[in-house]
């Protein structure tokens, strides 16, 4: 675009931008005011996108991790040709519109993710960069070779993932991540010099990235800033750029008015009277704006059918493994010779191979604990900045930045991550847990040392109140297996799923392999019988039904028939027709749900009058046995109380 072209469609952002926040009487102006002449630089000369298929997959990357100022993004998308048209953004913030108040993903419209938690987009950016690396060292730069771009502010880097993320990203040398941050001085409640006062610079460039300073206003400059970064070949970049919040209105900008309400109807015709436009105009675009993106996007065009005659001509061997990556077929686990009793941690270590081979996509790692999750592919070495082709992946004691790298590389297409650590700790990944449930991204959560009985750690290690926090989650899968032959089928839903995340609990201590003949696959319904009963049904997770079975085998020496169901998935569970449910369950018979965990939510299993064995206090550190015996989780505790149900055995 020339100089003249560049101001008007940077002036197109500013008019759009006020006047749909202005007609929602919600929303945040200032930043899509300030970012956008870095926007139309970096779309006008460096994106590379295709309006026409949205989804191509050697796309750039363009995040907006200050999902605040999502106006910015609407407004490059409709005047670039995506989905989103002038109603759309007219309606923005309302109900069924496509531009909700924050990004939320819909890859088909140009939205690469939902932003607005400051930070997550920061995280989840750099989980796409390590997926184009590590995709373009598997397939070769013809098929993969694309940037990740992203907008930041001052609120993303006072949040600790970036510390995180950036940490990683500058270990593993990101040079195909770019990053702007929006240094503009304000926050909500006034200016940052309040709460941020550090040398951004200086924090980056010890954690290996390249850094550049400009005035985020220069067109010139900012060209210069976005070329220099794509020339660095060993480093992420950082470009800091000064830019004015709100910039061009007269009253408002450079403060924290201009941030998170509407300018004003007397404000914005001031602003639009400084910039030549329209002023008893609303949602102004002028039609050489819109030529002029439409030309710039004919690079993206043109790319695209480049990228897809070089994919059909790859060589056989290539294109069998990009289909494998990006199109695998149905997961099917093999199950092995698990023994009499095995730890479901350590089940998950055994097929951990066999799914690395059957899923060229199956990559990830854990926060330091490869020894105690049990997940690591013997046949791969750790990525590292020249090895960025190898499967396992060192996050290090970074449970907040692997939760939004593993979200990053699921959502990037080609890859199907996991990240592992102690189930306790998913407390420190809930963001981006959260994120991966609301974007629908395919991410698996392997969490091990699910309960009270990983022992004398103690309470601070030891779950409680997270299977209820996860299941209150919507459209998070939390599977609790209750034996080796569990976890299996746990592992094949979980890396099977293209619509949501899962998480799969497992075990520190040793649990006998049940017989389950004949009831293969039930997983997939969420519960069903174990053994069969008249009484009382004991309905149960994870190592506590074995407790129930020998519960069950103590009641029917006394006279008393217990069914015991197994209930690995309560959303698998919920998502069956009510007969099925019932079936499982009983109509009429007295329930009781053993979990060493919150009983909280277990009451629309065992209804009002059901009994609810669990824990609602924190654990203690001792041995497993010795608290199993002091919270009431032995057979003989179990039938002492289930025999005080009044109903049971009439």
């Amino acid at each position: 675009m020339t100089p003249e072209l560049l101001e008007r469609a940077a002036n197109t952002i500013k008019g759009l931008s006020m006047d749909a926040v202005q007609r929602a009487n919600s929303g945040h102006p200032g930043m899509p005011m300030g970012m956008a002449d870095l926007a139309v630089v970096l779309w006008s000369e460096f994106l590379t996108v295709n309006p026409d298929q949205p989804e191509w997959p050697d796309r750039d990357r363009f995040v907006v991790s200050n999902g605040h100022g999502s106006m910015l993004l609407y407004s490059l998308l409709h005047l670039a040709g995506f989905p989103i048209s002038l109603d759309d953004i007219k309606d923005f913030r309302q109900w069924g519109s496509h531009t909700a108040g924050h990004p939320e993903r819909d890859t088909s419209r140009g939205i690469e993710m939902t932003t607005g938690p400051l930070g997550q987009g920061f995280g989840t950016g750099v989980g796409m960069a390590i997926a184009e690396a590590h995709l373009r060292e598997r397939l070769g730069s013809d098929l993969v070779n694309h940037r990740t771009w992203g907008f930041v502010s001052d609120g993303d880097l006072m949040e600790g993932i970036s510390y995180e993320s950036a940490s990683l990203a500058g270990h593993l040398a990101l040079d195909k991540l770019t990053y702007v941050y929006d240094d503009n001085n304000i926050s909500i409640d006034g200016s940052t010099d309040l709460t941020f006062t550090e040398d951004v610079a200086k924090r980056f460039d010890a954690a290996g990235w390249h850094t550049q300073s400009i005035d985020g206003h220069n067109h010139e400059e900012i060209s210069t800033a976005f070329h220099a970064a794509v020339n660095v070949e060993d480093r992420p970049s950082l470009i800091l750029a000064r830019t004015h919040i709100g910039h061009g209105s007269p009253n408002k900008q450079d403060t924290a008015g201009a941030h998170g309400s509407p300018l004003g109807d007397a404000e914005i015709k001031l602003v639009k009277e400084a910039m030549g436009w329209p002023i008893d105009e609303t949602f102004t675009v002028p039609d050489d704006v819109v030529v002029a993106f439409t030309d710039a996007m004919n690079r993206g065009r043109k790319a695209s059918a480049a990228w897809e005659g070089r994919l059909a001509a790859a060589a056989h061997e290539t294109k069998t493994l990009w289909r494998a990556m990006y199109a695998p077929e149905p997961l099917e686990i093999a199950t092995p010779d698990f023994g009499a009793k095995i730890a479901t941690r350590s089940a998950t270590g055994k097929i951990f191979d066999q799914m690395a081979q059957k899923l060229p996509g199956f990559i990830g790692g854990s926060a330091d604990l490869v020894g105690s999750t049990k997940t690591h592919i013997s046949s791969d070495a750790y990525m590292a900045p020249h090895a960025m082709g190898e499967r396992n992946i060192a996050f290090g004691i970074r449970e907040h930045a692997m939760a939004t790298l593993v979200n990053g590389m699921a959502i990037h297409g080609g890859l199907q991550p996991y990240g592992a650590t102690f189930f306790v700790f998913s407390d420190y990944m809930r963001p981006a847990l959260r994120l991966s449930a609301l974007m629908g991204a395919p991410s698996v959560w392997n969490f091990s040392h699910e309960s009270i009985f990983l022992g004398e750690d103690g309470p601070t290690h030891q779950p409680i109140e997270q299977l209820a926090s996860l299941r209150a989650m919507p459209n998070m899968w939390v599977f609790r297996p209750a034996d080796a032959g569990e976890t299996v089928e746990a592992w094949e839903l979980a890396l099977n799923r293209t619509d949501g995340p899962s998480c799969i609990l497992t075990t520190r201590q040793d649990l006998p392999v049940l017989d389950r003949s004949g009831m293969e696959g039930a997983v997939s319904k969420g519960g069903y019988v174990l053994r069969d009963g008249k009484d009382v049904v004991l309905v149960a997770t994870g190592s506590e039904v074995p407790l129930a079975l020998d519960a069950a085998d103590l009641l029917a020496s006394a006279g008393t028939s217990a069914r015991v169901v197994s209930l690995p998935c309560w959303e698998l569970f919920f998502a069956q027709d009510a007969s099925y449910r019932e079936s499982v369950l009983g109509v009429g018979i007295p329930r009781v749900s053993i979990e060493a965990a919150s009983t909280f939510g277990w009451e629309r299993i065992v209804g009002s009058d059901g009994l609810m064995i669990g824990l609602d206090r924190f654990g203690a550190s001792a041995p497993a046995e010795v608290l199993a015996e002091q919270f009431g989780f032995t057979p003989e505790s179990l039938v002492a109380m289930v025999k005080n149900l009044s109903d049971v055995g009439r």
